[in-house]
């Protein structure tokens, strides 16, 4: 698949630079594959969507602050970054200007206010990953939580400076409750970027879909920054797809059984539900499965246990659209999208929704 048949026109002026208030007031387009025809809702009407017997399946991983600030000790030049979850002891990290770093040189940690909380020493490179080696401030997670900054993608940052909006430590404590979906997990999987279909949610709104019957069945995948790179090659397979953890416990495994058996839908949350459901085996083993999968899903992927998808809207030229336009056909999806451009639906992390049944 050549790779640029995933472009499409795009206004970023469309470009979401914060959420829909409240969460389920984000405009909804559904699609209906069996009728072929669209509608324009907002996502609290998913009750209506929905029937009782099918299962909407969640991603819970939690979002940590990984988005820091490093100054290194002997110039005190600042070298802002990404944090990875911890590797046999060192902390892969994402930085930008790393390579003017070299080995043995000692980073400090410094909070917004500029308070240094932890001493990092490199220990070397991986690829583009700079491997630090923690010498002092306690846990990684404590550190994140005192001196990390809710990991924003890039295009919304960008969007917000361009439009001199939401900056500073007022943006920091509001992306800080918006950048997690109501249902992320205190412990388990943690993740450098939000499953952004689950923003949308709120308790009642969950509360409401479970009422009637509709199974919410939860798995983990850990979401890393791969997940919004986009596709530099000329064609679509030669991408060097990443890898992401995920779990899939016995009691999600039963409660896609009995979706199955009962003849309901099973409905992904987000992209990454979508990824970890289509790594399963055919056949569900009943034990709690725990790995990693580099599947890359586009159009020809036969889908063995999703049979629909809630998401946003992603950016050209990314394994996220190569997805959607596996489950609705390039054509189609390309003309979702035309229309979604057309209605003005706010795009990407933080913005609307698409519902294909």
């Amino acid at each position: 698949m050549r790779t640029d048949e995933l472009d499409y026109p795009f206004d970023p002026a469309l470009v979401a630079t914060h959420p829909a208030e409240p969460r389920d007031a984000a405009r909804l387009l559904v699609f209906d594959r069996a009728e072929g025809r669209t509608r324009h809702l907002t996502v609290r009407a998913l009750p209506e969507l929905l029937a009782s017997g099918d299962a909407l399946v969640l991603n819970a991983t939690r979002v940590v602050p990984a988005r820091v600030c490093f100054e290194r000790e002997a110039t005190g030049g600042r070298f802002e970054g990404l944090v990875l979850p911890a590797e046999d002891g060192l902390v892969p990290c994402y930085l930008r200007g790393s390579k003017r770093l070299r080995e043995g040189d000692r980073l400090l940690l410094r909070t917004s206010d500029d308070a240094v909380v932890g001493t990092f020493e490199v220990a070397g490179r991986r690829e583009e990953q700079s491997l630090l080696r923690p010498l002092s401030g306690g846990s990684l997670d404590d550190l994140l939580e005192s001196a990390g900054r809710a990991p924003l993608p890039p295009y919304i940052l960008g969007a917000r400076r361009d439009r001199e909006e939401l900056t500073g430590a007022d943006a920091e404590a509001l992306d800080r409750a918006w950048y997690r979906t109501v249902y992320q997990r205190s412990v388990g999987q943690s993740s450098v970027a939000a499953p952004t279909a689950g923003l949308h949610f709120t308790e009642p709104l969950l509360e409401r879909i479970e009422a009637m019957g509709v199974r919410r069945i939860e798995l983990e995948l850990e979401v890393g920054p791969g997940t919004f790179k986009p596709v530099t090659t000329d064609t679509l397979e030669a991408h060097p797809m990443h890898s992401e953890r995920f779990v899939v416990d016995a009691e999600a495994q039963a409660a896609l059984e009995r979706t199955r058996t009962d003849g309901g839908r099973v409905i992904a949350v987000g992209t990454t539900s979508c990824r970890a459901l289509e790594s399963l085996p055919r056949v569900l083993p009943g034990s709690t499965i725990e790995t990693e999968t580099d599947l890359l899903i586009a159009p020809g992927h036969e889908f063995r246990h999703v049979d629909g998808l809630l998401t946003n809207f992603h950016l050209p030229r990314s394994t996220l659209l190569a997805l959607v336009a596996g489950l609705v056909g390039l054509e189609r999806m390309l003309a979702l999208y035309a229309e979604a451009v057309e209605h003005r639906y706010r795009f990407y992390s933080y913005g609307d929704a698409m519902l294909i049944l």
